[in-house]
C-alpha cells in the first residue's frame, strides 16, 4: 500500500460495519502472544514458519489475481521491500523468544511501545515531536520501568524476556519506518510477499544455526503455527490494512492498543496465566502513554503493522 496522506480529521467515527471489522482485526492480533506461549515449537522456528506460510499464502492469492501493477519497478524499490523484510525477521526473532522468559501481558505491553520508538526515530530523522507526545513517551517509559521492576522481583529471568520484547518494539518501529517509502510504490500484496519471503530467508539460517528444529512437532503445535499465521497475520493485519483506506490512522492505532487487554484475557482464560495485581498499574501507565503519543502525533502516515 502506498503512503496515504490523510486529509480527514485525526479522529473519525467508524461506521458500524467498519467497527465490526476493526473488532475482528483486534481480536485476531490479540491471539498472537497466547498462541506463541502455548506452542512448544522453538521460537525461531515459529517465526520462520509464520513468515514462510504467510508468504506462501500471499503468493498463492496473487497468483490467482494476477495483478499487473504494484510490483518493484527498479532495484531501489526491491531493496526497500527486502530491507523491510529483514527488519521484520529481526523483530520476530526478538519478540517471539521473549515469551519464553516473560508473561504474555508483559511481552505484549512492551512490544506495544512501538509508537514510542517510532516517534523517537522520527525525531532523530528531523521531525518535530509535539510536547504532548513527549509527555506520552515519558509516561509510557515510566510504565516500562515499573513493569520491569515488578517482573524482576517476581522472576529475575523475566528481565531477559522484557529486554527482548523492547528490542522487538524498536525493530518493529524501524520496520515500519523503512517500509513507508517502499509502500509508496508497491501494492500491499507485493510488499507483503517480498517482505514475508525475505523475512523467512533471514530466519531460516538463524533457526538452523541455533539448532532450532524445523519439524518433528506434535500435531497440536503445527495447528497452533497455522492458527498464528491465519489469525494474527492474514486476518488481523490484512483487515487493518484494508480499514486504513476508510478509517483514520489515529482511530486504527488506538484500536490496536486493545490487543494488550485482549491478549491478557485470552491468556487468562485459555492458559490460566493471570497477571499479578502489581503489574496492572504499569500496564495502565504504558497504555495511557501510548494513547498520548498516538493522539498528539496526528499520524498523517498510517502504520500498517500492529505489534506482534
Amino acid at each position: 500500500m502506498g503512503a496515504v496522506v490523510d486529509t480527514r480529521p485525526a479522529i473519525t467515527v467508524p461506521s458500524p460495519g467498519e467497527s465490526a471489522l476493526l473488532a475482528v482485526a483486534v481480536l485476531a492480533v490479540s491471539t498472537s502472544a497466547p498462541i506463541i506461549a502455548a506452542c512448544a515449537a522453538p521460537p525461531l522456528a515459529i517465526a520462520f514458519w509464520r513468515c514462510f506460510l504467510g508468504a506462501a499464502a500471499t503468493g498463492g492469492w496473487l497468483g490467482v489475481r494476477r495483478p499487473r501493477a504494484g510490483w518493484p519497478a527498479d532495484a531501489a524499490q526491491l531493496r526497500g521491500a527486502v530491507a523491510g523484510g529483514v527488519l521484520l525477521a529481526l523483530h520476530f526473532a526478538a519478540w517471539i523468544p521473549s515469551l519464553r522468559f516473560t508473561s504474555v501481558a508483559s511481552a505484549t505491553a512492551l512490544v506495544a511501545t512501538q509508537p514510542v520508538w517510532a516517534a523517537m526515530l522520527a525525531r532523530w530523522r528531523g521531525a518535530a515531536i509535539p510536547a504532548a507526545a513527549w509527555w506520552g513517551i515519558a509516561v509510557a517509559l515510566l510504565g516500562v520501568l515499573v513493569l520491569t521492576g515488578v517482573d524482576f522481583s517476581l522472576d529475575p529471568r523475566s528481565l531477559i524476556g522484557n529486554g527482548l520484547a523492547l528490542l522487538g518494539a524498536m525493530l518493529a518501529a524501524a520496520y515500519v519506518s523503512v517500509g513507508e517509502s517502499a509502500r509508496e510504490h508497491l501494492s500491499t500484496g507485493a510488499y507483503t510477499l517480498i517482505g514475508y519471503g525475505s523475512a523467512a530467508l533471514v530466519l531460516l539460517p538463524l533457526a538452523l544455526v541455533t539448532g532450532s528444529a524445523l519439524s518433528g512437532y506434535a500435531a497440536r503445535d503445527w495447528w497452533l503455527i497455522i492458527a498464528l499465521t491465519v489469525l494474527a497475520q492474514l486476518v488481523g493485519h490484512t483487515l487493518i490494512n484494508l480499514l486504513l483506506g476508510s478509517v483514520s490512522a489515529t482511530v486504527t492505532s488506538l484500536a490496536i492498543l486493545f490487543e494488550l487487554p485482549g491478549a491478557v484475557i485470552i491468556a487468562a482464560v485459555w492458559l490460566g496465566e493471570v497477571p499479578p495485581m502489581a503489574v496492572l498499574p504499569a500496564l495502565a501507565l504504558i497504555l495511557v502513554g501510548l494513547i498520548l503519543v498516538i493522539r498528539s502525533a496526528d499520524l498523517p502516515e498510517p502504520v500498517e503493522e500492529p505489534p506482534g
